[in-house]
């Protein structure tokens, strides 16, 4: 098999719409792709996804232990003809000024070659020092080639790889003209998840025809040897008894909201639901009129904002979960489900009711109110738990005896101090969990849901 790491300079260099277009192209000669990202995204895996057919997985440093990275990418790439990882941000960026988080550190870490996306836009021969400086500065990291990424016609282009050619021993695998064809509509979050956006297979097609036309996906393939698959110990392993195990009875069904307004969900984690015995169970917010029978809910985050009208309209909807959670159904809100179990959201000059449970007004700013990793303390425990954020909007006009579940050591949360909004058998965020050794909040969840369908049961 093939295996190799798409990285970049910087950000927006465009390296995911190379990924997206190696990707569809691969799989259109029928291999088989498993993409992975790395960092904390929903929305490029959703494309990736899309581009691929196949799972999109994340690994990142900060929420998962490396032995857990190493388990997830063996176990997600095993039987594959290729697995192509994308990074985030520079090869050489992270939290750390050790770089032990970086992309590079990461593809070390799973023994990737590497391939460069350049943005090339108003540079020639200054190609050259930035190209030889990313090969010296970390000797260990073996890179294949560059991709020439955001060229300004053919002069450009041969001028560019003239230079490359002559000062470096770098490959160059393609060239990518500017087109606007190939720009993906961005969004407050980042890039319109693919769940979205109606004609994201389109996207993906025109991004497919390109790299195809612009890449040499054959010497790419022969410059990336081939790697042996890896005995590694399965996730559930890794990951331990005590979060992910094979549960057979009682089973559960779990209501998980999956539609254009709600979609973050690391594969994963629902993974870790089903492996806890768990039938998860799709629901619209937006389409359905009816809550299904189940024994918990589980709404992620997403863009409720953006379908606010259609989501206030659907009152039966919004009745009924209101009603569930009254009526003490398990319930797990992040980000997009908080705001879409307040009392409204306001966006401008709309305002629009929402579910209603939680006792506070969501409102969208013109810049984010809370944004990057964080770490939140749970009510009893002593240490801290790892975590992600990002969102517009702030939860407003709370009731003065609002309980919370955590106490924010990085990152805002809900007002900089707290979050984990408690109601009932609620609990809402804004921080994103990631289930891991260290934070197995899916079978704490899962527990629950058994706990209260058991005394429910004992109670009839």
């Amino acid at each position: 098999m093939k295996q190799l790491y798409i990285s970049a300079a910087h950000k927006s260099s465009g390296k995911t719409t190379v990924t997206l277009g190696l990707c569809a192209a691969y799989a259109a000669r029928g291999l088989s792709v498993s993409p992975f990202k790395k960092g904390p995204d929903y929305i490029d895996p959703m494309w990736l996804s899309m581009a691929s057919g196949l799972p999109c997985h994340t690994l990142d440093f900060y929420t998962m232990e490396r032995e857990e990275i190493l388990a997830l990418y063996h176990a997600e790439q095993a039987g594959s003809d290729l697995s192509i990882v994308e990074g985030n941000k520079g090869l050489f960026d992270g939290l750390s000024v050790d770089g032990s988080d970086s992309n590079g550190a990461m593809a070390k870490l799973l023994d990737l070659p590497v391939v460069l996306v350049i943005n090339t836009n108003g540079i020639t021969r200054g190609i050259a020092p930035l190209l030889l400086g990313y090969q010296n500065f970390d000797p260990e990291i073996n890179f294949v080639g560059v991709i020439l990424n955001q060229t300004g016609g053919s002069r450009h282009e041969k001028k560019l790889q003239q230079v490359v050619e002559h000062y470096t021993d770098m490959a160059v695998l393609g060239t990518i003209p500017r087109h606007p064809d190939l720009e993906i509509v961005e969004r407050h979050l980042g890039l319109v998840p693919s769940n979205e956006a109606h004609e994201a297979r389109n996207k993906i097609e025109t991004i497919r025809r390109v790299v195809e036309e612009q890449v040499d996906l054959d010497r790419l393939l022969e410059l990336v040897p081939d790697s042996q698959e890896q005995d590694d110990h399965s996730v559930s392993e890794v990951i331990g008894d005590s979060s992910v195990q094979s549960v057979v009875t009682p089973p559960l069904r779990v209501g998980i909201a999956r539609d254009e307004a709600f979609g973050f969900y690391y594969s994963a984690d629902l993974d870790a639901f089903r492996q806890q015995g768990v039938e998860l169970v799709p629901f619209s917010p937006l389409h359905d009129s009816d809550l299904p029978d189940v024994d918990g809910l589980f709404i992620g985050g997403g863009f409720p904002e953006t379908h606010m009208a259609q989501l206030e309209q659907n009152r039966s909807m919004r009745r009924q979960i209101y009603d569930a959670i009254e009526n003490g159904v398990p319930t797990y809100a992040e980000c997009g489900g908080l705001m879409y179990l307040s009392r409204q959201i306001s966006w401008g000059d709309d305002c629009r009711e929402m579910v209603g449970i939680v006792d506070g007004d969501s409102v969208m700013h013109k810049r984010p109110q809370g944004r990057g990793y964080a770490r939140f303390q749970r009510s009893g425990e002593s240490s801290d738990t790892p975590a992600h954020e990002f969102h517009y909007s702030s939860l407003e006009n709370l009731a003065e005896d609002t309980e919370f579940a955590y106490s924010i050591h990085r990152g805002f949360g809900v007002d900089g101090r707290h979050d984990g909004i408690v109601y009932k058998n609620l609990l809402a965020s804004y921080v994103h969990q990631r289930n891991s050794r260290q934070n197995p909040w899916v079978k704490e969840f899962v527990d629950r849901v058994r706990e209260i369908k058991n005394e429910t049961k004992q109670e009839k």
